[in-house]
């Protein structure tokens, strides 16, 4: 078998040769998701310097061990990292990489993911679960397994479910509603936010968002995990859903559990498209991404302008409603061209309203101005 040699952080590792990525290849490793893994570093280094104490952490589906390595060997304080994969050749060669790395804190286990956390439950501070497609079926173990002040990160790379393009899968999986529409991706990111949340208070155990982002073909979140019944029922309170008017583009959120939700848009009366339940709360905290701000220029990263510019946009709508407008969407309604961003931007601010860019889409603007207030001043920046 062939190998390539990748180097990756202050990482070299080596992995056999594949045309394409995917579920097949002899040892899992995804180029593209070095992003992923440069902000997943800085991202754990911001939790232990926050913790400020040794983390131990499990990387529930390691591949060629990358992951894990750099975690042990890019982020201080990292007192055991686990590389675990059910791959016997993705097991012989992480030993290799970890070998040629000269680490002696980054083990490697052949387990099955669920049985791995069960087994170790209490024993980790990060629980990484990056699996190729869903990683529902291995959140209930993650639940189980995390110690109240601990971090779960999950990554999901069946968009296409989680978007609504297909629709049962989602339900089936995350047991909610997706909706498809011009923001479609951040209703992707609360439905799997909601259903880590009720998954979690199943424990008494609670989830305090910290980071996430929708980039390119995947979607990854970042929550510090809290204990208590009385904190978990008060977290709860955060889920909800959210009504969609695909003929006006009006959009409504709808909190609770069982709430009372109209089958009439009361703007245009069209029929509404409902999506949930889902999380309603806050999906950024603008403290912990000022320290990965001030974290990634320190680190030796490949990606380090786009890791800066998807943060910053992170940073700009952290405390922004639920959705967003996309401009394009709009004046394809109105029939009319699409006046600049930071003009229309300038004219809500000027009207009173709070309103920012969003990483979800480079068309998109969160607003607490109504819709009919936005498209005013499309018509009149036109004119």
């Amino acid at each position: 078998m062939d190998f390539l040699n990748v180097e990756e952080g202050n990482v070299r590792i080596k992995i056999p040769q594949f045309e394409k990525v995917s579920s097949k290849a002899p040892v899992f490793y995804n180029p593209a998701m070095e992003l992923n893994r440069d902000l997943s570093v800085a991202a754990l280094t911001a939790y232990q310097e926050i913790k400020d104490d040794n983390i131990s952490i499990c990387d529930a589906f390691g591949g060629s061990g990358i992951r894990g390595i750099r975690y042990s060997k890019e982020i201080e304080g990292v007192s055991m990292a686990v590389v675990n994969d059910l791959n016997p050749l993705a097991v012989e060669l992480a030993r290799e990489n970890i070998a040629e790395n000269s680490l002696a804190n980054v083990k490697v286990c052949r387990e099955d993911a669920n049985l791995l956390l069960r087994k170790c439950r209490g024993k980790f501070d990060v629980v990484d679960i990056d699996p190729f497609g869903t990683p529902s079926p291995y959140v209930e173990s993650a639940a189980a397994s995390l110690r109240a002040g601990g971090m779960i990160c999950v990554t999901a790379t069946d968009t296409s479910a989680l978007c609504g393009t297909y629709k049962k899968p989602c339900i089936r999986k995350y047991g909610a509603k997706p909706l498809r529409n011009e923001y479609c991706h951040e209703t992707g990111i609360r439905i799997l936010a909601g259903f880590l949340c009720r998954t979690f208070s199943k424990y008494k155990k609670y989830l305090d968002f910290q980071f996430s982002h929708s980039t390119e073909h995947y979607m990854r979140l970042y929550a510090l995990v809290g204990k208590g019944a009385k904190n978990t029922d008060q977290s709860l309170e955060n889920l909800g859903y959210i009504a969609h008017c695909s003929k006006c583009l009006n959009r409504q959120v709808f909190k609770g559990m069982t709430p009372r939700i109209p089958s009439m848009c009361p703007e245009c009366g069209g029929v509404w498209d409902v999506g949930g339940p889902l999380w309603c709360g806050k999906i950024q905290n603008s403290d912990f991404l000022s320290s990965i701000l001030e974290i990634v220029p320190n680190l030796n990263l490949n990606t380090e302008n786009k890791a800066l510019k998807l943060l910053e946009r992170c940073y700009e709508e952290s405390d922004s409603a639920p959705t967003f407008y996309d401009l394009h969407a709009i004046c394809r309604k109105l029939r009319t061209s699409v006046p600049p961003m930071d003009l229309i931007m300038d004219s809500i601010k000027e009207g009173g309203y709070d309103v920012s860019r969003t990483h979800f889409n480079p068309n998109g603007v969160k607003t607490d101005a109504p819709l009919n207030f936005i498209e005013k001043i499309i018509i009149k920046v036109e004119k």
